[in-house]
């Protein structure tokens, strides 16, 4: 089946600097540094950048990350249930800004 994305295409993913080598270095610099542990595991951060990833809507971060978070020791049922905290807060997210549409609507209706 022929999709947009192109799971290889994730590989290449490091040439995304070569014009400008300078911000792409500086960009891999930080992305290192925020995934080392810190006061968070290596793993939970895994599994936020999962959770992240299904909100945002990237299927190369999903493809990433569900192979970090197997590989930091995570299992389906865990990652599953970040997905779903992401569900939540998206969900969450949309249906607040109903609150905007209401208010608009007590405003016209006066």
């Amino acid at each position: 089946m022929n999709t947009y994305y192109d799971p290889n295409d994730l590989a290449k993913f490091g040439k995304i600097g070569e014009e400008v080598p300078e911000l792409s270095r500086k960009f891999f610099e930080y992305y290192e540094a925020v995934f080392k542990e810190g006061e968070l595991t290596e793993r939970e951060k895994a599994l936020i950048a999962l959770a992240v990833a299904h909100a945002v809507q990237c299927p190369y971060c999903i493809d990433a990350y569900t192979h970090a978070c197997l590989e930091k020791g995570s299992n389906k049922a865990e990652m599953t249930e970040a997905v779903h905290v992401a569900c939540a807060i998206r969900g969450g997210a949309s249906l607040v800004h109903g609150v905007q549409m209401r208010n608009i609507c007590e405003k016209i209706s006066m």
